[in-house]
């Protein structure tokens, strides 16, 4: 089944051509309409009394109205609204569907985030299976945002790097050089770091990019989904230098930071190395004639 990747957000099986996300259960939208009917208000003379049931008819209502189906596989739980932020958990781990969240309110980041036919700005602090912010596009809805879910104001963008940025792919892989108590964080192939991250070089990208933990293969970040081809003459802060060829031991891939000359007979980037761990040096992979190394750009930049 194909794969498809979205900001970092989620990793999901492509939906096939034309098929839009499915409506909530009858019953979720029999409860929805039910919380919006009138209700006479406690001690008015000659309303009559609720029927037997009716409290918790409404309450089951707006119990529904906060539950939704999800779809897709590997969502990841945000700690803050913002696709960027560190992950603090994950639905839909092992099949699409798995889980059903429950929302407590919803927060409109002004960022759209998108997947074939499903666009929203609209993160969802959900409360169940895991606590956190999840975008709304990984929910089994027809709307954008919601419904019958309160909106809160969105956060106002700290100052610094933007989610996504340039900027920001090159402060996160800064992190790992002293994240292991001062030190470079070990490069391991099979363990994963306190942020949920693979400690080898794809697992390292990865999560200077802000892809969905435990991060993509060497391949995977070549692969149309993430990033473009690009000629090394046009490297720029924050594109990656892969050889996707070989196997798990010859592929590798590093953080482009900049040109060391002019000339540009080298460059300074961000590896993550057997022995070494996290490194920041100078490199020349992909200068040479017929060097299997080549350049691209991750799509999350926008050009």
């Amino acid at each position: 089944m194909p794969i498809t990747r979205h900001h970092g957000t989620r990793l999901l099986p492509a939906r096939h051509p034309g098929v839009v996300r499915r409506l909530l259960p009858a019953l979720a939208l029999t409860c929805l309409a039910a919380g919006g009917l009138a209700v006479p208000a406690h001690g008015t003379t000659g309303a009559a009394a609720p029927a037997p049931g009716t409290v918790a008819l409404e309450t089951a209502a707006r119990q529904a109205a906060a539950s939704f189906p999800t779809w897709g596989t590997r969502w990841v739980v945000h700690a803050t609204p913002d696709i960027g932020s560190p992950s603090v958990g994950m639905i839909n781990r092992t099949s699409p569907g798995q889980d059903r969240i429950t929302a407590d309110y919803q927060v409109d980041t002004g960022r759209r985030v998108c997947e074939g036919s499903a666009c929203s700005t609209f993160m969802a602090h959900i409360t169940q299976p895991v606590t956190g912010f999840l975008t709304v596009v990984a929910v089994d809805i027809p709307e954008d945002r919601l419904p019958g879910v309160p909106v809160q104001p969105g956060p106002t963008p700290p100052p610094g790097p933007q989610p996504g940025s340039r900027q920001q792919t090159l402060q996160r892989a800064a992190v790992w050089l002293t994240a292991n108590n001062g030190r470079p964080v070990p490069y391991s192939q099979r363990s994963h770091w306190r942020d949920g991250y693979r400690q080898d070089c794809s697992g390292y990208a990865s999560m200077a990019l802000g892809l969905p933990t435990p991060g993509e293969t060497t391949v995977g970040l070549a692969g149309r989904r993430i990033s473009r081809p690009i000629p090394m003459s046009e490297l720029q802060p924050g594109d990656l230098v892969i050889d996707a060829l070989g196997n798990s031991n010859t592929r590798h891939v590093v953080i482009f930071e900049k040109w060391n000359d002019d000339a540009h007979r080298s460059y300074t980037a961000y590896e993550q190395r057997s022995t070494y761990g996290t490194s920041h040096r100078s490199l020349t992979y992909g200068l040479a004639a017929g060097s299997e190394y080549k350049a691209y750009r991750p799509l999350q930049y926008g050009n």
